[in-house]
């Protein structure tokens, strides 16, 4: 079996991409929509890969591992110990593609946000288009708070949102209506939240979605404006989104 090591490895981990991205939307909770060909192709490379260095193992001679095996038996080192099939140890990286093919780790989430602190942008305050016609509005979390913070056409005012995210607790009962936010993928996620008042709150996780209205709180782009208020008037608990993450 330690012949087709190598080979079992790259199929394996070819069979774990492939099961988060082709067969599946796994794949967004690590990485935006656009790289899912990237990761099919390498995927299916792997795969083929494995496919053929096994191919390959079953037609060499047991006794010959390389081409710089000079005799029929396995090379072996000073100690006399036989290195066909590479090192044991190296079967512990199949670990990790194991779990991912059979255990996929969730989308960050609630502990993600709590995790990182509140760092905002220099934003200069400005005006901001105009929101569409007709209530209520969809906005992203981020959208939302850009436009609280630092719109001074106050477009937000006297309109009805309806924001879309998962539930996260603060200090002195408040809680959050909250997103992850990201670039290229799960890694550079950053927290965008908006708190909601007038409503009992969800579990901590739980994803809903908010209808209310904005409450103004303190001068544009000062700390205190962040993080938005909206006054729900309605809370609906959702399943997580397919696509959990708001793009940047």
């Amino acid at each position: 079996m330690r012949r087709y090591g190598p080979a079992v490895l790259l199929v394996l981990v070819g069979a774990a991409v492939l099961r988060i991205s082709l067969f599946g939307d796994l794949y967004l909770r690590y990485v935006q929509a656009g790289l899912r060909p990237y990761l099919v192709a390498s995927g299916v490379l792997l795969g083929l890969l494995g496919l053929v260095r096994a191919a390959l193992t079953a037609r060499a001679p047991r006794g010959r591992t390389g081409t710089t095996d000079r005799g029929p038996h396995p090379a072996e080192d000073e100690h006399g110990h036989a290195h066909a099939g590479g090192p044991r140890v190296a079967w512990l990286l199949a670990l990790p593609a194991a779990a991912l093919l059979l255990f996929p780790p969730p989308a960050l989430g609630s502990y993600s946000a709590a995790r990182e602190e509140a760092r905002r942008a220099a934003e200069n305050v400005g005006t901001f288009p105009a929101l569409p016609a007709g209530d209520p509005v969809d906005l992203s979390v981020s959208q939302f708070g850009s436009r609280a913070a630092y719109d001074s056409g106050y477009s937000l005012k006297g309109r009805t949102i309806r924001l879309t995210g998962f539930v996260t607790h603060g200090d002195g009962g408040a809680w959050y209506v909250t997103r992850l936010r990201v670039a290229c993928c799960a890694a550079d996620a950053t927290t965008e939240k908006a708190e909601v008042r007038g409503a009992d709150a969800p579990g901590t996780g739980t994803w809903v979605r908010v209808t209310g209205t904005w409450r103004p709180e303190g001068r544009l782009g000062s700390p205190a404006a962040w993080p938005p208020v909206l006054e729900a008037t309605a809370v609906e608990r959702i399943a997580e989104p397919s696509d959990p993450y708001e793009q940047r």
